[in-house]
């Protein structure tokens, strides 16, 4: 009983040490495995880790370009240009800063106008920016109803209001609503219309679709700052209101390619 009690100890000693060794290799590996995943990144990836990345023939059907790793049949299409070795590295190009250069003539034209201020479009200054930016902003399908507007603009006499709030207590049997909730007066089209207009004391009320109603407060706003301006009421240097009237001829020039802000409720 005492040889066999021996034999067992001897035995569960040997396992022991199969064991132990067991785990020192595969402790080995671990420390390897994160070696190789510490020193890999998607722009620089370690091609012992990757081995799909090597070099063509060595491994299967992949192929490798910077940080994305596509199938050849997906890109088989676009065969590569004989004589050219394509770039496996993608340089990561820096976040676009807009930065911003004055124009001499349209600050000069700024100069003048802001030497007689005046909202009459007789200045070069004012000029151009009728011709360049009112105009084309306030040019609507609906022509006759767009000259009424850019008049109610320029004498500050129309307002905005949403659909559902009604600027009356009832709507008179004289007010006609033009276009609709669904059709934009302005522009004829159907369109869902949350904002109507009123031009001056008249009482008809016109549904505006949001492209339209963009386009029409970027113009107000750029009257409202000449307006400011004129009434002494901006306490920037010319530069920075020279600056300011470069930033609204641009929403009005945004809004008139169609691109508009909404609420995102």
């Amino acid at each position: 009983m005492v040889n066999e009690a021996n034999v067992k100890q001897a035995g569960a000693e040997k396992q022991l040490k199969e064991a132990q060794g067991k785990i020192d290799v595969l402790q080995a590996e671990v420390t390897a495995l994160k070696t190789l995943v510490l020193t890999s990144t998607p722009s620089s990836p370690n091609r012992q880790l990757h081995p799909q990345l090597q070099a063509s023939g060595a491994r299967g059907g992949y192929r490798h370009v910077g940080s994305h790793v596509r199938n050849k049949s997906a890109s088989g299409a676009f065969p590569s240009v004989p004589g050219k070795q394509e770039n496996t590295s993608l340089s990561i190009q820096p976040a676009a800063k807009e930065d911003r250069e004055m124009d001499s003539v349209l600050y000069a034209e700024f100069l003048m106008w802001k030497e007689n201020l005046s909202v009459e479009r007789s200045s070069a200054f004012l000029s151009r920016v009728y011709r360049e930016d009112i105009g084309p902003c306030l040019s609507f399908t609906k022509s006759e109803l767009s000259q009424l507007v850019q008049s109610a603009v320029e004498n500050n006499s129309l307002t905005i209001e949403p659909v559902a709030m009604s600027a009356l207590p009832m709507v008179k049997a004289s007010a006609v609503e033009c276009g609709g909730p669904k059709k934009c007066a302005l522009s004829g089209m159907s369109r869902l219309c949350r904002h109507r207009i009123k031009l001056g004391d008249k009482g008809s009320y016109y549904c505006i679709s949001p492209s339209s109603r963009a386009r029409i407060t970027a113009v107000c706003n750029f009257f409202t700052y000449i307006r400011y301006i004129q009434q002494g009421l901006v306490r920037h240097d010319a530069e920075q209101m020279f600056w300011e009237v470069m930033r609204l001829r641009r929403e009005m020039a945004v809004a008139k390619l169609g691109f508009y802000l909404t609420d995102q409720g």
